[in-house]
């Protein structure tokens, strides 16, 4: 049985894309996910995830959707909320890779619900959605490296184009290296990366720096 496991990566941040990830793993083969010490992105070194997700990406079969902060923000402005927009990804995955059975990192706070919305879609009955199955399942796990590591190059390559400003940080409304980035510019001025969507943003709407 191929099972095809999904993740994101970059739900949060007002920097950059939001990546979607599918890998399809055949049933018989996930002791060597095991075995390669495959486990949820956020548990993993960056050297470690990026030598992983080389290895993972030459051995199964793997597609990655982007959804830059600009889809996000026109979407938005329609009134798609992050879960739908999420969502659409993860069919198109499920629609291009064909799998048997899928397994989600369930973004609905309600599994149950994700799973018979998928299924009503999509010509694939074996579906389970659950929180944390990055945690639980080997095939979630390698989607969520692949995401992670996919979204960290994008943020790299954006971050050397202003490193003459001193970076964007890590994109976290949070961190104050990205907050710090933000004020070069006035809401109108802000480059194609922001998600001038995002509250952080927002609230720079009447404020020049």
């Amino acid at each position: 049985m191929n099972i095809l496991g999904l993740d994101e990566a970059g739900r949060g941040p007002v920097l950059g894309p939001m990546i979607v990830a599918g890998i399809v793993i055949p049933e018989e083969k996930t002791k060597i996910l095991e075995r390669m010490g495959v486990k949820d992105s956020k548990k993993l070194t960056p050297k470690r995830r990026t030598t992983l997700a080389r290895k993972l990406v030459k051995m199964f079969e793997y597609e990655t959707v982007e959804i830059t902060a600009m889809d996000i923000d026109n979407l938005r402005s329609k009134d798609v909320n992050l879960n739908e927009i999420e969502k659409i990804a993860m069919i198109k995955i499920i629609e291009n890779l064909k799998p048997d059975a899928v397994i989600i990192d369930s973004l609905d706070v309600k599994p149950k619900r994700l799973e018979n919305e998928i299924k009503s879609i999509v010509e694939c009955d074996n579906i389970t959605a659950e929180h944390k199955a990055d945690d639980n399942y080997y095939q979630v796990a390698a989607a969520s490296i692949i995401a992670k590591c996919t979204r960290d190059k994008i943020i790299k390559d954006i971050n050397e184009d202003y490193i003459q400003m001193g970076g964007i940080g890590s994109g976290y409304p949070s961190d104050p290296k990205t907050k710090d980035f933000l004020t070069n510019f006035t809401y109108d001025e802000m480059p194609y990366f922001v998600r001038k969507s995002w509250n952080t943003v927002q609230k720079m709407r009447s404020v020049r720096y």
